[in-house]
């Protein structure tokens, strides 16, 4: 019976051979926030351990010494109370707590991922004239899109940063919250559909890292990773040229064709990227004919477009719902497309009337219902050739 149960453990116990592999970058990692974050979780752990050990040590202690059969432990039914046990019960986890929250509070400012690095590594401040490479960064399904602007190139499901440069991401989502994450450079940080977030990281020693999706976001979620190569100024601009040599744009087109859902996406290249590419993903208007956010807001800041921003443009499908299976409306309206905002005086005379026609698309059905005279001083916009945003002061369109 013995053999038997040992032989079991063992078997349970190779189980976890396949661990002796695992990388530990979060322990071991190769870039300075990630380094300070490490130090952050070891004191923590190690201030906790100061309260967890001894009461796990006393628990053992009390427990033997206080059993039944031990007849020579003390016996002392009456005592209810003792000074000095209540203050060291509650004036070490005080004392704890308060160090942890001080190092919390400290750490989480210093190391905020919208705050510029102040240095390289210990000892070696940012240099006043180093400027940080920027890099954009889109969440799709199920693959990571990183856009080069100062270089004009693009890839997907792989980055490269040279080492000692503080590298500057910003990044958004197309369809649902996903989390990027590089566990040997930075923390994780969310990126979110219609929102851009930002995170400051850098690595400090060459090497080929993992980057991952630390956020369920579907079906395709298992493949979402990538490769990150930290090199010398040299071997990344080599890798650039090497983008670039492989030809291929990354427009509006393109990038929707990009964006449709796929899974274990392998890594590729444009040496040519559409300047107001991440701009509009991030409004969300990368789609011919859909208004982008910030003009909304522009219009919201003049007071509205009265009924005719209730179904606005091209259907707002911001969450992607028919791109990832929903066919059916959300609010039971057909979609339609406001073509265009004017006066009172130039809609009399392009449509006879003091009110504002809308147009259906050729592809759906009549709108049942005519939209409301806008407010005055709303210009028509252009939505296929440049982003722009009114100006409340002027009542005028300008560029974004």
């Amino acid at each position: 019976m013995k053999i038997k149960q040992i032989f079991h453990r063992l078997i349970g116990l190779s189980l976890l051979v396949p661990l002796a592999a695992c990388k530990a970058e979060v322990l071991a990692p190769a870039g300075d926030v990630a380094a300070r974050q490490r130090d952050l979780l070891v004191i923590s752990t190690l201030l906790m351990l100061l309260i967890i050990v001894p009461v796990m040590v006393l628990t053992v202690w009390f427990a033997v010494k206080y059993r039944e059969r031990n007849r020579a432990a003390e016996y002392a039914p009456d005592w209810d109370h003792s000074t000095k046990l209540e203050f060291v019960i509650w004036a070490a986890p005080l004392l704890i707590i308060i160090s942890l929250g001080a190092l919390t509070w400290v750490g989480t400012h210093l190391l905020d991922p919208y705050r510029p690095l102040e240095r390289i590594e210990a000892g070696q401040p940012v240099p006043a004239e180093q400027t940080p490479l920027r890099v954009q960064v889109v969440a799709m399904d199920w693959k990571w899109l990183f856009i080069y602007p100062d270089e004009g190139i693009a890839t997907v499901n792989e980055l490269a940063v040279p080492v000692n440069r503080p590298v500057e991401f910003t990044l958004t989502s197309t369809s649902v919250m996903n989390a990027f994450y590089i566990p040997a450079m930075a923390g994780m940080i969310y990126a979110m559909p219609g929102m851009q977030t930002t995170l400051h990281g850098v690595f400090n020693t060459p090497g080929e890292y993992k980057g991952i999706a630390s956020h369920y976001s579907g079906h395709g979620f298992s493949g979402m990773h990538f490769k990150t190569f930290a090199s010398d100024d040299a071997d990344f601009r080599a890798w650039v040229e090497k983008a670039r040599a492989a030809g291929g744009t990354l427009d509006r087109p393109r990038y929707l064709d990009l964006e449709a859902p796929s899974e274990n996406v392998p890594p590729m290249s444009f040496a040519e990227v559409d300047p107001q590419l991440f701009a509009r993903v991030v409004n969300m208007c990368v789609e011919p004919g859909k208004m982008c956010m910030a003009e909304m807001m522009a219009i919201d800041d003049q007071g509205g477009a009265g009924l005719a921003g209730t179904m606005n443009t091209t259907a707002l499908t911001y969450d992607k719902h028919q791109r990832r299976g929903a066919r059916a409306p959300v609010l039971g309206w057909e979609p339609f497309q406001v073509a265009s905002f004017c006066t009172p005086e130039d809609s009399a005379l392009m449509f006879g009337s003091g009110a504002l026609a809308v147009q259906p698309p050729a592809d759906q059905s009549p709108l049942r219902g005519r939209a409301l005279t806008p407010p005055r001083g709303l210009l028509s916009l252009s939505h296929d050739t440049d982003m722009t945003q009114l100006d409340p002061a002027a009542g005028q369109a300008r560029n974004f």
